[in-house]
């Protein structure tokens, strides 16, 4: 086994996954969701780089090929895990979260099951942005628990006639409540739509790995 750049950075990604539920469980909010973006934010990155670096330095090795796409699903599960249980969206995102993991589960199960033929679920340009989408709409949604704990924290103990006059912009806004609330419609907003595409483009995929797989699941 050889310790590269390229496998290190899958590592640390993979690391990094747990991490961001250990960060809910333990760091008060918003800390804990400035800390858990940045973290998904940088494990993101590493998705893309580990990849581009072991193509261009000829380091492609069965370690990094075997712990990418683990890596991928645990991000993506535990922050989704993580944003279910922990956002007041959880009721509107439960549903495509669960295609998601449904289809992440589903798929993990036929590439076992395939065992030496898995190479006919190779990887395809569309799996590769549902991969980015999933990330984006996971990035977004906890981009949202910031700035719905700041728009709370700030209006919390206001009256609730002068948190609307403030909205209005009949008040001078001078917390920047406005801001926090607008960021945090937009962001919910988004992240909902985000998830969804994801939810469909995971879908997709999902049905096109399994006609592939078909032919080897006949008696």
């Amino acid at each position: 086994m050889t310790w590269t750049i390229p496998n290190i950075l899958t590592v640390l990604r993979l690391l990094a996954a747990p991490l961001i539920a250990v960060m809910f469980l333990t760091l008060p909010r918003p800390f804990a969701d400035f800390c858990a973006l940045g973290l998904f934010v940088f494990a993101s990155v590493t998705d893309y780089l580990d990849g581009y670096l072991a193509r261009k330095w000829g380091q492609v090795s069965k370690l990094g090929t075997m712990l990418d796409p683990i890596a991928d699903k645990a991000m993506v599960v535990i922050a989704l895990m993580v944003i279910v249980g922990f956002s007041s969206l959880s009721f509107v995102l439960m549903l495509p979260a669960s295609i998601i993991l449904f289809r992440e589960v589903f798929v993990s199960g036929l590439r076992e099951f395939l065992g030496d033929t898995a190479g006919t679920l190779k990887v395809t340009k569309l799996a590769k942005w549902k991969t980015a989408s999933q990330m984006v709409a996971i990035a977004v949604l906890l981009l949202h628990g910031i700035f719905e704990h700041y728009f709370g924290m700030w209006s919390w103990g206001m009256d609730p006639e002068m948190v609307g006059q403030v909205l209005s912009g009949a008040l001078q806004d001078e917390l920047g409540l406005r801001n926090m609330y607008h960021g945090a419609i937009v962001t919910s907003q988004g992240g909902w739509l985000l998830l969804w595409i994801a939810a469909v483009l995971t879908l997709i995929t999902g049905v096109d790995y399994f006609r592939k797989a078909t032919p080897f699941l006949r008696d």
